[in-house]
């Protein structure tokens, strides 16, 4: 199997940085993931030694983005950008992103096998994935199937008791990244987690799952498919 793009999480508290890897390993089981929170002695700070040792921890060969909560977090961040040698240099990306948000996404990304590139624009895309929801949410379903040989939708009831929250969605998202078609959520990019989520797909909520690809026919049943399942979650 080939390496995944590792994520550093850089927090003024040691327990955020810890939470962040928690939280997003729920979605990214086999992506590195490795917190750098708080100051040498686990006071409230950061620490240079704890960023530079994630960055070496995380880097499997495919990369590594860093995240970072604040202002003085990111230029500790910046700053051992700074110090390593060319070659590593070349593979780690520091971001400045939403913390949560953006680290989610990027997780995603790299579990899905992203590229560094592809994991740095899956971070980036937190900073306007919310943009336009209620336009999205407010579109009339279409009335009908499209013919077999142009753009083909359908519409399924999202069936989990807590809608389509953070580990269904990734499921989901998952599941789109394998398929080359570009394919939609009610509008959004259904390969974006966080465009996903800024759906508000509660329980009872229909899902129209839509692609005008000439090859986006299988991505648009599996993806159906999959909503419709719960996601073992009933």
């Amino acid at each position: 199997m080939s390496a995944k793009v590792g994520v550093v999480f850089v927090s003024h508290s040691p327990q955020i940085a810890a939470g962040m890897v928690a939280l997003a390993g729920q979605m990214a089981g086999s992506v590195a993931l490795v917190p750098a929170g708080g100051t040498d002695d686990d006071g409230i700070g950061t620490s240079f030694t704890k960023v530079m040792s994630g960055v070496s921890e995380a880097d499997g060969g495919a990369g590594v983005v860093v995240i970072s909560d604040l202002g003085s977090a990111l230029l500790t961040a910046e700053t051992v950008l700074d110090m390593l040698d060319e070659e590593q240099r070349s593979r780690v990306r520091v971001v400045d992103v939403p913390f949560v948000e953006g680290g989610v996404a990027a997780a995603v990304a790299a579990e899905s096998g992203g590229s560094l590139d592809d994991v740095v624009a899956a971070a980036e895309g937190a900073i306007d994935a919310w943009a336009g929801t209620a336009a999205a949410a407010s579109e009339e379903p279409a009335q009908a199937e499209a013919p077999a040989d142009g753009p083909y939708e359908r519409e399924v009831l999202v069936r989990n008791p807590e809608g389509l929250h953070a580990r269904p969605a990734a499921e989901f998202v998952k599941l789109a990244n394998t398929f080359p078609a570009k394919v939609t959520v009610n509008g959004k990019d259904a390969k974006s987690l966080l465009g996903i989520m800024s759906l508000g797909l509660t329980a009872g909520s229909t899902a129209r799952i839509a692609t005008d690809a000439p090859d986006g026919r299988p991505a648009v049943d599996a993806l159906a498919d999959l909503v419709d399942t719960g996601f073992g979650e009933v």
